[in-house]
């Protein structure tokens, strides 16, 4: 199991370091698109976002509903329903903070009792996850999609 203590405190130095190196990124290369049909660096920080309000959802919904809460994501429709490609990056990035510090806030202040509730994220055959690993599991998807940003900003393989 997910020591959640340790993935928090991953999730905080994360948040830390990497704000200030997107914060460097010039306005140009955040929007850049490095092939016509692939996400600007815009648009993956806007998907880390969305992830960051659906993963949200689960550890809250997750500690009280009566069945696993079904929430799925379709990063497709909401990276271009929200129009991240024309958000400047300051905007995106205090986003993008704010979200990740009101996650660490929520799984800091979570009962272990509920680590292993179970949220449903609608993909594939094993759909069915206990919070302590969706948490675990949410900051090395953030991490793979900062090195799409930052390339070799961490040595992580993400499935």
């Amino acid at each position: 199991m997910a020591d959640m203590k340790a993935v928090v405190t991953d999730l905080d130095e994360t948040i830390a370091s990497v704000a200030k190196k997107f914060s460097a990124i010039s306005h140009e290369e955040f929007a850049a698109r490095p092939k016509p049909d692939k996400w600007s660096r815009k648009e993956v920080l806007g998907h880390l976002i969305d992830s960051a309000h659906s993963n949200l959802r689960r550890f809250v919904c997750g500690q009280y509903e009566k069945t696993p809460p079904h929430i799925i994501y379709e990063q497709e429709f909401w990276v271009k329903a929200n129009n991240y490609h024309n958000e400047s990056p300051e905007a995106l990035i205090s986003l993008w903070v704010l979200m990740n510090r009101r996650i660490a806030a929520v799984l800091t202040a979570m009962p272990e009792s509920n680590h292993d509730k179970l949220c449903d994220t609608g993909r594939g055959e094993q759909n069915l996850h206990p919070i302590h690993w969706l948490a675990a599991d949410y900051v090395k998807h953030l991490k793979h999609h900062v090195n799409q940003i930052i390339p070799g900003s961490y040595a992580i393989t993400y499935p």
